[in-house]
């Protein structure tokens, strides 16, 4: 497309639509204080229809058209945009793919509705262009006319719960009458509402739910295989009565909402034992509360389903069964730390073995192994629990997480007395782990004789295997990533099509990938004399070690994943 775009009126006439005469004729209604756009004021004069303008404004502004009349929607994708936002701005969701959603909108200059979109959920956004009143069709097709469960369902408890049994819930006073109500009627509404929208969560997978108070409506989210999925709410008016009835679910005080709070409900659904971890935090329009689900059949898992390839299995099982030293496990919240932990300490949970950990908090509840959660109002500090802990003469010892100088040195202490240590740092890669510890103010030498490796790691997603497709990626791409071209020649790349096993994103699950740096002479000398991290990261590069980077890359060659996930993730460490 050349820099000066091409008028409509003259694209229109090349399409046979219109005249020179006719053009002139709008424009000089438009000079004559007519408001109207010109191809609006040709429908008008029936010289051309709605469609027609749509394919001259896709030819001037070098966009796709597409017929929304031939088209399946599935429901995930029609759940990222709710249907007020799709009225208001005369847009329609119509296809999610690799993480970038497909909208229709019929004005190709309307970028202000694009961004609020945009940012609203959290995804690249790409613009087709469709007649409005196809788009209108459209949003009733799927928004009204397809029945909803949820929807109904929730509308139906809403109406069901009168201001009485509101004011029970949310009023201070009336705590204890809300608790004794709680206790003998399992079927009160709002219990039965809070019940299902924590049931719909399970079903689809979520690790969260996020209750989010909006200045005029209660938004709902669950987060599923890391990425926020918007769901059907209950009304503005029972955001009180939802978080007050999981504020009491939590054992959290009902009537504190100035400062955050923290609490955990175990209970049973679906077949499952399953632990919510709950937050409340105040924000402008009400507490925002969000529930971590923590399902405890998952902790379950082998080594082998966390996403290892056999080599790296083969030297994390080793570093494993160490008789001392620190074992570092790296990465933001979220990129799977504590599974990776559990997981190990489960293999290592046999008779002849005494485990401790100290927590914050107890995430997994593991048969075999003492579990110590850290109390800060009562004084139990990570530190005084690993003091407390070296007394109990363990053989491993999990710590939570390494915060500050005193939990780093006392583990360090522990390490060198002829304890295995676990625990977690939040750096970006292993190599910047050593460098963090020092900056803690831990002694160059400690650090170098005690770390006995660090794993660095991120989840990504797993193409669907019930919608698995192979699929064809740009050479030149791949060489841009650092793949040389012996690496991919020959490899079949794959993406998921989207299919009702994976709710159409084309994902279906999540595994880790790993960067494992095993301490040796070389990188505990570098460690001593305070070598930079790109120093140690090359040094440690040339021992063997993969980078997060070339084991996503690893994982594309080979099918499990697509590249565009992996880069995803890589913007986090490169």
């Amino acid at each position: 497309m050349s820099d000066q775009r091409r008028f409509i009126g003259e694209i229109l006439m090349d399409m046979g639509c219109v005249s020179q005469e006719d053009i002139d004729r709008a424009l000089e209604m438009q000079m004559n204080g007519d408001a109207r756009k010109i191809g609006e004021i040709f429908v008008a004069e029936e010289l051309c229809s709605v469609s027609d303008i749509t394919a001259a404004l896709a030819e001037q502004f070098g966009m796709e058209m597409v017929d929304l009349a031939g088209l399946e929607i599935p429901e995930n994708v029609t759940a990222m945009v709710p249907e007020q936002v799709c009225r208001d701005n005369h847009v329609m969701p119509i296809d999610m793919f690799d993480g970038v959603l497909t909208l229709a909108i019929s004005d190709p200059l309307d970028l202000q509705s694009l961004d609020n979109i945009r940012f609203m959920i959290n995804c690249q956004v790409e613009p087709v262009l469709s007649p409005r009143d196809a788009i209108d069709t459209a949003i009733d097709t799927y928004y009204t006319d397809r029945s909803n469960k949820l929807r109904a369902e929730i509308d139906d408890l809403s109406q069901s719960l009168s201001q009485g049994d509101i004011e029970v819930i949310d009023t201070e006073a009336k705590r204890e009458e809300a608790e004794r109500w709680d206790a003998e009627d399992d079927d009160a509404p709002i219990i039965r509402l809070v019940h299902l929208l924590i049931q719909e969560a399970v079903k689809n997978r979520a690790s969260d739910i996020h209750i989010e108070p909006m200045l005029d409506r209660l938004r709902v989210r669950y987060r599923i295989d890391g990425v926020c999925y918007e769901v059907d709410a209950p009304q503005k008016r029972l955001q009180g009565a939802v978080i007050s009835r999981i504020k009491i679910m939590a054992d959290l005080h009902v009537e504190e909402k100035r400062r955050p709070q923290d609490g955990k409900i175990p209970l049973k659904m679906l077949g499952r034992d399953l632990d919510l971890r709950i937050s409340s935090l105040p924000a402008s329009h009400g507490e925002s509360v969000v529930m971590r689900i923590l399902d405890k059949k998952s902790i379950s898992f082998g080594l082998e389903e966390l996403g290892f390839y056999e080599s790296d299995m083969k030297i994390f099982r080793g570093l494993i069964r160490k008789p001392n030293g620190i074992m570092l496990i790296t990465g933001p919240t979220g990129s799977g730390k504590t599974t990776t932990l559990y997981s190990a300490l489960n293999e290592l949970n046999t008779a002849d073995r005494k485990i401790i950990t100290v927590e914050n908090p107890v995430e997994y509840t593991i048969g075999g192994i003492n579990q110590c959660q850290v109390n800060a109002d009562a004084g139990m500090t990570f530190q005084k629990a690993l003091r407390a802990m070296l007394r109990q003469a363990p053989n491993v010892i999990l710590v939570g997480e390494i915060r500050d100088s005193e939990t780093a040195e006392i583990a360090v202490q522990a390490a060198l007395t002829g304890h295995l240590v676990f625990s977690t740092l939040h750096t970006n890669d292993a190599p910047s782990s050593l460098s963090r510890l020092i900056d803690m103010g831990m002694a160059p030498f400690l650090v170098a004789s005690s770390i006995q490796a660090v794993q660095a790691q991120r989840l990504i997603r797993m193409i669907c295997p019930n919608c698995k497709q192979p699929t064809e990626e740009d050479p030149q791409r791949l060489r841009s990533v650092g793949l040389r071209d012996e690496q991919f020649q020959g490899k079949q790349l794959y993406r998921g099509a989207g299919c009702q096993n994976c709710n159409g994103v084309g994902f279906r699950g999540r595994k880790g990938i790993y960067e494992i740096m095993v301490m040796n002479g070389r990188l505990r000398d570098m460690c001593f004399n305070k070598a930079t991290t790109d120093a140690i990261r090359e040094q440690a590069c040339r021992d063997g070690m993969h980078t997060l980077l070339d084991d996503g890359l690893r994982k594309v060659l080979d099918g499990w994943t697509t590249l565009d996930e992996v880069m995803g993730e890589a913007k986090q460490y490169t």
